[in-house]
């Protein structure tokens, strides 16, 4: 079977993509920034395959987003390259350039090195981010792969310019400097999903802030979001589909407010305290002067970004699951394991 390498292979998203790719048979070469991550994604992995799998069929090797060392190296040999690793950060840095420079950077060295080792399928994790941080043309309610964020729209987040940077460095290189690679874009909205270890970075932080029950009350915010699983599986079935060369393919299940979520998980835990109650905006843009996860949500107060990921469903058959049943397994894990 074929090999491929996978960037950032401890994240979040990335183990479930690895997980998928070692259970379809192939062998996987999963880049790390260090080499104990290596091992709790060995660690991770090894309950959930056959006996022997994670030592036979994965190999970890380390990279930095922001140097060249061993990015050909790494991709020589290999018959596709996943790019998923980029830094997604729970509160917004105060230097932009912190996201910018290791998605940018990252991206570019992910094509560079496919294309110095020979090797001719890319896949890239963007996100709806790259997406839809811009205004809608006129008659038309819904985003789609045909748009894209502008780095420059009022309110729009570094986190955000840095996956739309990212994506269009790579599309910019396939189309200048590596012209026989075939690239494709996943773009997922906010994964929600239980994590296969306890290593997760921010992406759980928001299901944490909901169990936590922190704050008196909830902002007028929302989310299209997707499980973890449907993402992995876009990756998979992206990668053996040749038709989905050239093609940017959004990943999202449906749009949720903060209510709607915390509303269902006090339904799905009815012996957990959970705030349900919607605040005025006066107050969250209060609140957010001393809290800069709020602070990074305010110019989203109120706004619902519906997009459509019918690419997805036509072109790889995908089915999205409900995301509130999503929410529901994040919750409980984070509950099972003590971390709420």
């Amino acid at each position: 079977m074929p090999t491929v390498l996978v960037t950032g292979a401890s994240g979040y998203i990335a183990k479930h993509i690895v997980l998928r790719l070692l259970r379809a048979g192939y062998h996987v070469r999963g880049s790390v920034r260090d080499a104990t991550k290596g091992q709790a994604l060995r660690d991770a992995l090894t309950p959930l395959l056959p006996d022997g799998q994670a030592e036979t069929h994965l190999s970890t090797v380390t990279l930095d987003l922001l140097r060249d060392d061993g990015w050909t190296e790494a991709a020589t040999g290999t018959d596709a390259v996943l790019h998923t690793a980029s830094p997604f950060p729970m509160v917004q840095p105060k230097d932009p350039q912190e996201l910018i420079a290791p998605a940018v950077e990252g991206a570019r060295r992910a094509i560079r090195a496919a294309r110095d080792a020979g090797v001719n399928r890319v896949i890239l994790t963007s996100s709806v981010a790259a997406v839809s941080g811009c205004d809608l043309p006129s008659g038309r309610a819904t985003y789609d792969e045909r748009d894209w964020s502008d780095p420059a729209y009022p309110g729009i987040t570094p986190y955000s310019v840095s996956k739309t940077l990212a994506e269009k460095a790579a599309w910019d290189m396939v189309a200048s400097d590596a012209p026989g690679i075939g690239l494709t874009t996943i773009n997922p909205g906010f994964v929600v999903g239980a994590p296969l270890d306890g290593h997760y970075g921010t992406s759980l932080a928001v299901v944490e802030r909901l169990l936590s029950a922190r704050d008196p009350m909830l902002p007028y915010f929302g989310f299209t979001t997707v499980d973890v699983g449907d993402i992995a599986e876009m990756h998979l079935r992206a990668l053996q589909r040749d038709e989905t060369i050239g093609q940017r393919l959004i990943g999202v299940a449906g749009f949720l407010w903060f209510t709607e979520m915390a509303e269902h998980l006090a339904r799905s835990f009815p012996d957990r305290k959970i705030v349900t109650r919607r605040a005025p905006n006066v107050v969250i843009r209060f609140l957010g002067l001393f809290d800069p996860a709020i602070r990074s949500i305010l110019p989203s107060l109120g706004v619902r970004t519906d997009v459509d990921a019918s690419r997805a469903r036509d072109m790889l058959g995908m089915t999205f699951r409900d995301p509130r049943d999503s929410l529901s397994d994040t919750a409980q894990w984070l509950m099972d394991q003590g971390r709420v």
